[in-house]
């Protein structure tokens, strides 16, 4: 008798547990390589200290209440665990501060679409560390972690969080219509963008064509220049930041394998500034992603610059999967 699991999570057998296993050795060593020193926190977190990180997200995690009374939750990310654990347990510490893991996290989804709700994450933060050169370290490390598990054809998305966010406000798009709309981005539903707008009030479809526009270039960095071309205030700020980024890893030799994407957005709200998601050709899902959050920190107390990323382990797995089987099917036909 077949006894079924929860859907959204599955059961590990040892052949492919061993795989994992060494998927976070060679990770791990990655990460250390780089001088970024391993952190555990805990599962479950107090409900009130995820959504004081992000609100917007609090309903997606899994809670509730211990023997006293008090909500839990159980973590979704580990972005705001670890600031938390920066502020509090080194608040009299002079950063920067490098810190890595490899945890579990957990999020309410429709797993129907594929999503899964118990997954493994592996990546660090780096706290302290201004933009540009900040977010060139976290994005030249992701690069030797995806070279580390054979990953060497990802791509690297960079984007700016605070470009859509900024280009709707001036149009006066607020509310509920600015959410829906960043929402469509987040997901990369560019037909439901195209159809959000044109239900918008107060744009013109000169306005409507051109954030259309943005959300649709990516490349090199001739996108900057195209993306100047169609002018505003937001979009001049963001092409200066993402112009400094890609300079910096242009000079630390990083930059190859990086495609600025304006139409990125993450679906998290602590986000500011450069947003980086990785995508890789032989699997077509994203395998993680991560950015700046330069304010996330000052909610819990201590006011420092951070950005980092996170990779899904099991989406990893597969692409390494993918990616040897492609590998040997070269070889068989030379």
């Amino acid at each position: 008798m077949i006894h079924p699991i929860p859907p959204g999570t599955r059961d590990i057998l040892p052949d492919e547990m061993r795989e994992l296993r060494e998927l976070e050795r060679r990770l791990l060593q990655a990460f250390t390589g780089f001088g970024y020193g391993e952190v555990g926190t805990p599962t479950i977190e107090y409900d009130e200290v995820l959504a004081r990180g992000d609100g917007r997200t609090a309903g997606s995690a899994y809670r509730f209440f211990d023997e006293r009374g008090d909500l839990l939750a159980l973590r979704s990310d580990m972005t705001i665990p670890i600031a938390r654990l920066v502020a509090g347990r080194y608040g009299g510490a002079e950063p920067p501060f490098r810190l890595c893991y490899i945890s579990r996290a957990f999020r309410a989804v429709c797993p129907q679409r594929g999503q899964m709700r118990e997954f493994t994450q592996a990546g660090l933060e780096l706290i302290g560390p201004e933009a540009p050169g900040g977010t060139a370290e976290v994005v030249e490390v992701l690069q030797a972690a995806l070279d580390a598990v054979g990953l060497n054809r990802a791509v690297i998305g960079l984007g700016d969080a605070d470009l859509y966010r900024q280009a709707l406000a001036e149009l006066g798009i607020e509310g509920e219509a600015r959410d829906s709309l960043l929402e469509k981005l987040a997901t990369h539903d560019l037909v439901g963008l195209q159809e959000e707008l044109e239900l918008a009030d107060g744009i013109g479809d000169e306005q409507r064509a051109t954030l259309v526009s943005l959300s649709q270039l990516r490349g090199g960095s001739e996108v900057l220049e195209q993306a100047r071309s169609i002018g505003g205030a937001a979009v001049e700020r963001a092409i200066a930041r993402l112009q400094g980024t890609f300079d910096e890893l242009e000079r630390r030799g990083a930059a190859e394998r990086v495609q600025i994407d304006l139409g990125l957005l993450r679906d998290l709200g602590y986000y500011s500034g450069a947003i980086l998601e990785v995508y890789d050709p032989a699997l077509g899902h994203v395998l993680g992603g991560g950015g700046r959050y330069d304010r996330l920190l000052e909610r819990f107390g201590r006011d420092l610059p951070a950005a980092g990323f996170a990779l899904y382990l099991e989406r990893l797995h597969i692409a390494q999967a993918e990616e040897e089987r492609i590998g040997g099917r070269s070889e068989a036909g030379r």
